[in-house]
């Protein structure tokens, strides 16, 4: 999963899932041990949870950082990550070149 940011302790990410389209635009945010996910357009938790100072850095850094109007898109940037992906896949291992 990309991470997208990381501040006071807190890991961002945003991915695509590869068998389903997302039907709304999200993101992770990872603390210690704890897990949230928050929608991006209204930014609220959708999901888990994090302690209340947390929670508060993360949607203060999400309303200066998301901009829904870049998220218009959402299911053809989707369906644009999986094919990428998908021709990653049929690459082959990156490895040694034999080169000292």
């Amino acid at each position: 999963m990309p991470e997208i940011s990381r501040f006071f302790g807190i890991i961002i990410r945003m991915y695509v899932e590869l068998s389903a389209p997302h039907h709304r635009p999200h993101f992770h945010a990872y603390y210690q041990d704890a897990v949230a996910v928050y929608s991006v357009d209204p930014i609220e938790l959708i999901g888990g949870s994090l302690n209340r100072r947390q929670q508060r850095l993360v949607e203060a850094g999400a309303e200066l950082h998301f901009d829904p109007a870049t998220l218009q898109d959402w299911p053809q940037q989707q369906a644009e990550f999986v094919e990428l992906v998908g021709n990653w896949k049929d690459a082959p291992p990156l490895g040694r070149t034999g080169h000292a």
